[in-house]
């Protein structure tokens, strides 16, 4: 468990170390430019735009099995960080239908912050299935702090002209990491936590989609990388939907990971 943390603990602080050191950049104009530009139904970049309903889906799906009562949680508040990865699954569905509307640093304000909310939640919620519940909730708020804050301080630099969109890099890399780091080295107290894995393969793949967008748009002549990025990140969710679906807690727990649950509180039935 010491080992444990010490990684943890050194991720962080490379991260850190790597958000405050890494020279500033700002956000690329050329990022803007995507491959499909078609319209349909008066609609701009269509199908960029409509690709985001994996997003609406997976967030949908999402809230209605955090807030399902028989959903297996070992006490009411574990559902709190789940609450918040469905919200903010849902609202990037919104955001980046707006900024595909029309492209540019202002509108991609509104697609990163959903974002960054989704991906707290879901750090949060692992570290609740994973490690400690205690801990996993008190990380929560600080861990929606931070997640914003790079957000708004990259808008606001870009606006000063100075742009430094490095601390939101940064942090996005280091979620995913944690989240690999956490799936590896501490086994759920619930079954199926195996699922976190597929979220993982998706978002690697929605980022190769995402790099490759004009290649795959030439390529197919009928799709492009970004729209597919779109699917494939937002059915990412998805298997978390199957996850809470299906889950049961373990048998037999150590005491560290459970935290202080009382022992008045019973498990919610599957």
């Amino acid at each position: 468990m010491r080992t444990r943390n010490l990684l943890l603990i050194g991720l962080t602080l490379l991260a850190v170390a790597a958000a405050l050191f890494v020279p500033a950049m700002p956000q690329p104009s050329v990022y803007h430019d995507f491959a499909d530009k078609r319209q349909a139904y008066g609609i701009e970049n269509f199908l960029d735009v409509v690709s985001n309903l994996a997003f609406a889906i997976a967030g949908v799906a999402g809230l209605a099995l955090v807030l399902r009562p028989r959903t297996c949680f070992a006490s009411p508040a574990e559902r709190l960080p789940y609450l918040v990865f469905g919200i903010g699954v849902l609202l990037t569905a919104a955001g980046s239908c707006y900024y595909h509307l029309k492209p540019n640093n202002e509108t991609l304000f509104w697609d990163r912050l959903p974002m960054t909310i989704a991906f707290m939640g879901l750090v949060s919620a692992q570290i609740v299935d994973r490690v400690n519940v205690r801990a996993g909730l008190v990380a929560l708020g600080p861990a929606l702090l931070v997640g914003v804050g790079t957000v708004v301080y990259w808008i606001v630099t870009e606006r000063q002209g100075r742009g430094n969109v490095v601390p939101y890099a940064v942090l996005q890399g280091y979620a995913v990491l944690v989240l690999l780091q956490l799936a590896l080295l501490h086994p759920s107290r619930y079954t199926h936590g195996g699922a976190i894995y597929a979220v993982f393969a998706a978002y690697l793949l929605a980022k190769v989609f995402e790099h490759y967008d004009r290649q795959i748009f030439e390529w197919t002549g009928m799709v492009s990388g970004h729209t597919l990025k779109h699917v494939v990140a937002g059915l990412a969710g998805i298997p978390v939907v199957w996850m809470l679906w299906h889950r049961r807690l373990v048998a037999s727990q150590p005491a560290a990971q459970v935290g202080n649950l009382s022992s008045r509180q019973a498990r919610a039935p599957a």
